[in-house]
């Protein structure tokens, strides 16, 4: 029977959905709006979420000053009436730059303004052009050049909206790279969580008997787990290697890849490589997990299955995993979950090279190395919904429990 929370008892957990909205709410919600816009830090022109035309006031100020500062050295080599010509351009341009003088930073625009504005500026391109190609044979201390640049800089200041809306979301659905990530995150979290588990279970009921030393043991077996996962696919990645890699030469002399160098080199070996490396560093945590399971089992159990003359094998599958199941289902959950979201272990140990790129990491060179952070937040909210996914299928389908009742 389910309890209500009284008035007070809400006051006591408010902090923790206050938490709970900073520090899980906030970033999904973030992800969702920049998703809607093409958000990119490394161009002008999307450096910001525009839902409508704005203007780089100090940008255009500052491109007047040099288009200004440009003309005042030229303008002593040409005669006095491109002298005249370039007066008045200057003067326009310092009109210009006076009336948004008082602006500060990105502001709004009318598009009547701005299309009246970047005439002017058009206007003024043409007569700079024209007076220096009267005076093609002049060696200029700038140039047309110089000064072309800075136009073509000021015409970026009028910055349009670049609200996208869903269209990303129809773009992801025709990215054959995330899907070659995602088929990639899925092939290391199915087979590494396989693994973990046969591997978790069998140290688990090793680590269950109470036999004489069992605490060292248990110490030892979970040293793995406590090293950081940077450092262990370092390590990992060392012992890789192609040319003094012990891991590497062994494989080779056993005959499971035909030379060192394959091992990260190669697709096949990379992924197997980074499986390996975090079944090492994970059987434990499983194992961990799965003992504590093990701990709650009533031990007259198994005293009356051996009375009643049940083997090994047959005491496991009747009473062990059938009692562990809530145990197994929580530690395939959370283990699955970790899979899923791998990026430390790739990153370190092949840098998603050779068919190793996660979800993970596609993100990150998406939004930290190419600072694509509105289609990178695409990525991240797919890579969300797969989570949410395999939560619903282990919560709702297969029974998990993570918080009881009682």
């Amino acid at each position: 029977m389910r309890k209500t929370i009284t008035a007070k008892q809400a006051a006591f957990l408010l902090p923790l959905f206050l938490l709970l909205a900073v520090f899980a709410l906030y970033p999904i919600i973030s992800s969702a709006v920049y998703s809607l816009f093409d958000y990119r830090t490394n161009d002008q022109q999307a450096a910001g979420l525009y839902t409508s035309d704005n203007f780089n006031a100090p940008l255009f100020i500052e491109d007047c000053g040099y288009i200004t500062w440009f003309l005042e050295d030229d303008i002593t080599l040409v005669s006095q009436a491109d002298q005249a010509e370039l007066r008045a351009v200057m003067d326009r341009v310092n009109a210009l730059a006076t009336k948004y003088a008082t602006a500060e930073g990105v502001i709004k625009i009318p598009s009547a303004e701005a299309d009246k504005l970047f005439a002017a500026v058009s206007e003024i391109e043409a007569d700079i052009q024209a007076v220096y190609e009267r005076n093609g044979h002049v060696s200029f201390y700038n140039g047309w050049e110089k000064l072309n640049t800075i136009l073509a800089e000021m015409h970026t200041c009028l910055i349009n909206s670049n609200f996208t809306g869903l269209s990303a979301y129809a773009k992801l659905l025709h990215d054959t790279r995330f899907f070659r990530s995602l088929q990639s995150t899925v092939i290391f979290t199915v087979i590494s969580v396989s693994l973990e588990i046969v591997f978790g279970m069998g140290l688990a009921l090793i680590m269950n008997q109470a036999i004489k030393g069992i605490g060292g043991v248990r110490t030892t077996a979970l040293i793995p787990w406590a090293i950081p996962t940077a450092v262990s696919a370092l390590m990992w990645s060392y012992m890789y290697d192609g040319s003094s890699g012990i891991i590497a030469k062994i494989f080779t002399d056993i005959g499971l890849i035909a030379s060192p160098e394959r091992m990260l080199l190669s697709a096949g070996g990379a992924m197997s490589a980074a499986i390996l490396a975090d079944v090492w560093k994970t059987t434990p945590y499983m194992a961990l997990l799965l003992l504590a399971g093990l701990q709650i089992i009533d031990k007259v159990l198994y005293e009356s299955a051996k009375i009643d003359g049940a083997g090994p094998a047959k005491t496991f599958f009747r009473i062990t995993l059938p009692l562990l199941k809530p145990s197994l289902l929580v530690a395939l959950l959370f283990r699955t979950l970790d899979a899923f979201r791998v990026y430390d272990l790739i990153a370190v140990l092949t840098g998603g090279a050779q068919g190793t790129e996660t979800l993970s990491i596609y993100a990150y060179k998406l939004m930290i190395a190419q600072n694509n952070y509105g289609y990178g937040a695409v990525v991240v909210l797919a890579m969300a919904l797969c989570v949410g996914m395999i939560a619903f299928v282990f919560v709702k389908v297969l029974g998990a429990e993570i918080v009881r009742d009682d």
